[in-house]
């Protein structure tokens, strides 16, 4: 067996330093915004000559919280409840082969820093703080649009919405800037889909706060609103 060896190109920046609370498609939440840093070696302007010209791209990158868990040929979806086993290549799951992830997001700018080199801002991006990548290439809506295409399993999935109680005095130890980004996030109901529990307490760590919440009858409850503890990834170099 052949083996080839992937170069990391860059790492993403966003305020989802853990996996809980990470949307589970690319394009769910436009308020979600990310950097895109890149590696010393891939910082030349000329690399990203004419990518302003595009509205989405496309990102290749690798599921790296999984790697040590090695893949498995079926899986269990949690918005199917995680009770039901699909064929791993019939699905998104990170327990891939080589654990690679697929993005489509928005670019909503480019940028060109002194000591970074070329930034790329997007946002819609379905990845954690530090994820790494390793291709970007542009979309092109004339071949890789296919309205009415079928989804699979997907199509039968609910997508709703639930209701977010946010004290006022909680929200306000949210950065101003955060509050609509983190807001969109509690609405998609950031737990496994198999959870129900309306007494359990769930924390989601977004930007440097941890955020405790509990989930009845489609309202979601803030209820605490903590420093964020664990040592936060620095990918700039």
């Amino acid at each position: 067996m052949s083996e080839h060896s992937l170069q990391i190109i860059a790492h993403i920046h966003n305020d989802f330093p853990e996996k809980f609370g990470v949307p589970h498609q690319s394009g769910w939440l436009k308020e979600q915004k990310a950097q895109i840093i890149f590696e010393p070696e891939y910082r030349m302007p000329e690399a990203f000559r004419g990518i302003e010209e595009y509205d989405y791209i496309w990102l290749i990158w690798q599921f790296s919280e999984a790697v040590e868990k090695g893949w498995s040929p079926t899986v269990r979806p949690p918005r199917l409840g995680g009770n039901v086993r699909k064929g791993v290549f019939a699905t998104r799951s990170p327990f891939r082969p080589n654990h690679l992830g697929l993005s489509c997001v928005r670019l909503e700018k480019v940028e060109r820093h002194p000591s970074l080199g070329t930034i790329l801002y997007v946002s819609g991006a379905d990845l954690m703080n530090g994820t790494p990548v390793f291709d970007i290439k542009p979309y092109l809506p004339y071949v890789e649009s296919h309205p009415g295409a079928s989804g699979g399993f997907t199509d039968q999935i609910e997508r709703s919405r639930l209701t977010v109680e946010f004290p006022l005095g909680l929200q306000e130890k949210i950065p101003a800037e955060q509050r609509r980004a983190l807001i969109e996030v509690l609405e998609n109901d950031p737990r496994p889909g198999y959870q129900e529990d309306p007494d359990r307490v769930y924390g989601l760590s977004y930007g440097t706060k941890n955020i405790k919440f509990r989930v009845k009858e489609k309202v979601l409850t803030v209820c605490e609103v903590t420093d964020y503890k664990k040592e936060q990834k620095s990918f700039d170099k």
